[in-house]
């Protein structure tokens, strides 16, 4: 399966949801590129938006691979094969301290004249444009459930069957459209698969602290 662009991946999903329409669920995007999707899901659903910031942790030499993430608290995940990729004790707590620093402006500039929703006794749905070690998907549903909400609830376009099931013991749902054997890379199953900003993303969460079902 492959997706136009976010936006129609994002409709998809609401359809996939639509059993959580009216029941003022939290939508939270894992930023940058899941913010305007859960714009789209939280409009279609009636619910609230915000993000949950999570960061990978970058392999030494290769930047784009996970060997696992850092949640907004301190806490880190690390897979299991992480010491394989040359990251030994005094790397990953550098790696941790500039991924909790990114995380810290995030913060600050996402959502500077207000608190994150508190997730505590509410329907959880955690949005991201897709999977693939599923590192920092891993980090915000752990970060959440900490928080006890009623029901928490991992969405995606796609995703490699053997990071679902990592996920799966996570969450207590989890919904994806499309589990490809020839996964490479999330961009592979979209159209288009351009950069989210910043601006784009602070625009949105100053926009969409409550959106009507439409």
């Amino acid at each position: 399966m492959v997706f136009e662009d976010r936006i129609a991946a994002a409709e998809r999903l609401a359809e996939a949801l639509v059993e959580y329409r009216g029941r003022r669920p939290l939508i939270l995007a894992i930023p940058r590129g899941a913010v305007p999707m859960a714009q789209v899901i939280a409009a279609r659903l009636g619910g609230e938006i915000d993000v949950v910031l999570v960061r990978k942790l970058r392999a030494p030499g290769n930047p784009e691979f996970a060997i696992g993430s850092v949640d907004e608290s301190g806490w880190v995940y690390l897979a299991d094969y992480a010491t394989e990729t040359g990251a030994d004790e005094e790397y990953i707590r550098g790696e941790t301290a500039v991924q909790l620093e990114t995380i810290r402006q995030r913060r600050i500039q996402y959502t500077p004249v207000r608190p994150p929703h508190d997730p505590t006794g509410r329907i959880v749905i955690v949005i991201d444009d897709g999977l693939a070690t599923g590192s920092t998907m891993i980090a915000a549903l752990h970060s959440l459930r900490a928080k006890n909400p009623a029901e928490l609830i991992c969405a995606v376009p796609v995703a490699p069957p053997e990071t679902l099931k990592k996920i799966g013991i996570k969450a207590d749902r989890v919904v994806c459209l499309s589990t490809p054997l020839n996964f490479q890379a999330v961009g592979q199953f979209y159209l288009d698969f351009p950069q989210v900003t910043d601006t784009e993303v602070i625009s949105i969460l100053a926009s969409s602290s409550q959106i009507s079902i439409t």
